[in-house]
């Protein structure tokens, strides 16, 4: 009742495409200055919302988005410019936000969506689901989507650890290099979609 190599397939494209270690400097900058216990909460909050959607879309992925009128690429522009956004104010330092406002935003947006299950996460799930013609298949993929999930929680959760090490200074320098590397995948997601557009036309 169990599909090695269907789960391996799933959880290592996952891996990449989630990316947990590359989660952490984004992690610690979207958190930084609040207390050790409401940062853990946002880590287990964030993998909830992003399991959520996940499994929402593993099972009426193609349903919601034909109801919506939404194509696979509109999706990933959409995730891409949002995810801009975010890049722009952690690069510029805007703490003008309201804090409990921002305590609930971070968790849900951009850390559980678009960031951990973004466009790329929602097609492989979709995709893993439809191929999976088999009780072995479906539970091997499902197996796959909570494997990935618990590592995501890890390795946020431990990385607070980092926080000690490297103090308000390197805590400032790790929210201008998240900043850059936030933009840079917000600007290839884009460039993606808008590929996926230009290639089905």
């Amino acid at each position: 009742m169990f599909d090695a190599a269907v789960f391996g397939s799933l959880f290592l494209t996952l891996f990449v495409i989630m990316d947990p270690p590359g989660i952490t400097p984004i992690f610690l900058a979207l958190t930084a200055g609040r207390p050790a216990k409401m940062q853990k909460r946002m880590a287990f909050q964030a993998v909830c919302v992003a399991g959520g959607v996940i499994a929402v879309f593993g099972l009426l992925g193609h349903e919601i988005l034909d109801y919506l009128h939404v194509s696979v690429p509109a999706l990933m522009i959409a995730g891409g410019l949002l995810l801009l956004l975010i890049a722009l104010d952690l690069l510029t330092g805007k703490t003008d936000e309201p804090k409990q406002t921002k305590d609930v935003n971070v968790a849900l947006v951009p850390l559980g969506m678009p960031l951990l299950a973004g466009p790329g996460a929602i097609v492989s799930v979709i995709l893993a689901v439809q191929k999976a013609d088999s009780v072995a298949g479906q539970v091997s993929v499902w197996t796959a989507i909570l494997a990935i999930h618990i590592v995501l929680w890890l390795v946020m959760r431990y990385s607070l650890l980092v926080i000690r090490v490297i103090k308000d200074g390197g805590v400032v320098l790790v929210t201008r290099l998240a900043g850059m590397m936030l933009s840079a995948i917000a600007v290839q997601q884009v460039i993606n979609g808008v590929t996926q557009v230009i290639q089905g036309a």
